[in-house]
């Protein structure tokens, strides 16, 4: 049930997104395309993920939901239009999700409408290979507590460039030494928790972990 190297290759791009699903917190990232669907998630305990193609969801749409009957593409655009708002922070009020953690797994459970009609999903991740404790769980926490270190930086800094516009609005005089334009600062930002996240996409690349997994 694996998807397209394309599907695979956008995952990589995705930021990880902090998400509450019941009462437990997890980071995610998901890829959604005509191909099918990656899912991958993790409390920073472990690490699971979810692979699956159009034939997989097409499956599974009429094991779960057998009085619905919507094409693979209706179904694919669905969850993606269920998750994502999850994923920015914005989920929507009348969908739910659930977790569960059978034999070392998680099934992520959800559920909502679609064509009128009740609309049911589980998201069924396998457990990461092992490496994933010694290398990619040091990576996502480094990562995360750079890019809040940052943004605390930079809000500090546009804080303290709007008090100096007030003093010169005001009329004052204000002296700022060579290099003190921090004009550039937000475009640095940028660029810096850019180079950050490449520094996870060898890690989190799904067919890495199958590599070293056979290994």
């Amino acid at each position: 049930m694996e998807c397209s190297e394309e599907l695979e290759s956008r995952l990589l791009t995705q930021p990880w997104a902090s998400v509450c699903f019941g009462e437990s917190t997890f980071i995610a990232k998901a890829c959604f395309g005509d191909a099918g669907y990656i899912l991958l998630i993790s409390d920073l305990s472990g690490v699971w993920y979810e692979s699956a193609d159009a034939e997989a969801v097409g499956q599974r749409s009429k094991e779960l939901n057998k009085r619905l009957t919507a094409h693979v593409s209706s179904v694919l655009q669905r969850l993606q239009g269920l998750l994502s708002p999850v994923l920015a922070g914005q989920p929507h009020a009348a969908t739910s999700f659930s977790c569960q953690r059978p034999a070392g797994g998680l099934s992520l459970r959800v559920r909502s409408e679609l064509s009128g009609l009740p609309f049911y999903w589980d998201f069924r991740c396998r457990p990461a290979p092992v490496v994933c404790r010694h290398l990619v769980h040091p990576l996502i926490q480094m990562s995360l507590a750079l890019q809040h270190q940052v943004q605390e930086l930079t809000s500090l800094l546009l804080r303290k460039d709007a008090e100096i516009e007030d003093y010169r609005e005001s009329g004052a005089t204000l002296s700022r030494g060579p290099g003190s334009d921090t004009g550039g600062f937000p475009l640095y930002c940028s660029t810096y928790l850019s180079k950050a996240d490449q520094v996870l996409l060898q890690a989190t690349s799904l067919q890495y972990w199958e590599k070293i997994s056979a290994e």
